[in-house]
């Protein structure tokens, strides 16, 4: 992959690049914790410095839903969209509705070539909302309503 991309093969990029596959949608501080698990003494500016190499050679792609931290995710090349949990902020891959790309067309491009579309779809993921559920009477006269 990194030479493919021209890119110099090098332990912390090969660490971060598997950090980021075994941990779809890190944030940069859970990436760092994973590859000093591999490479104790990388420092953050390495980190984040091979983060932005592997994101402007394609290889992994930064999101960044509003009120969150930036998060990496390496699945690149198509135009998926994603699920953020308003409560736990929990993130899930989600892909286009139908059709190749259709959320690419959009109803006036104002001139532009438009190459990517950001769809972000906002609830509670199920976890959240079955906290969120208010607890159901177990009381026979209160479900009976006598």
């Amino acid at each position: 992959m990194l030479r493919e991309a021209e890119l110099r093969v090098t332990r912390p990029r090969v660490a971060v690049l598997s950090a980021v596959h075994e941990h779809p949608h890190a944030d940069t501080e859970s990436v760092i914790g994973a590859v000093r698990e591999v490479l104790p003494r990388v420092s953050h500016q390495a980190v984040y410095d091979v983060l932005r190499a592997l994101t402007a050679a394609g290889l992994l792609r930064r999101i960044q839903p509003m009120g969150s931290v930036a998060r990496y995710e390496a699945r690149v090349g198509d135009n998926h969209h994603h699920t953020v949990c308003r409560s736990c902020g929990t993130i899930s891959d989600v892909d286009c509705a139908v059709g190749t790309a259709p959320c690419l067309t959009a109803s006036d491009a104002h001139g532009f070539t438009i190459d990517e579309a950001e769809v972000i779809y906002w609830g509670l993921c199920p976890d959240c909302a079955a906290d969120s559920e208010p607890d159901q009477p177990t009381d026979p006269e209160r479900i009976s309503g006598d």
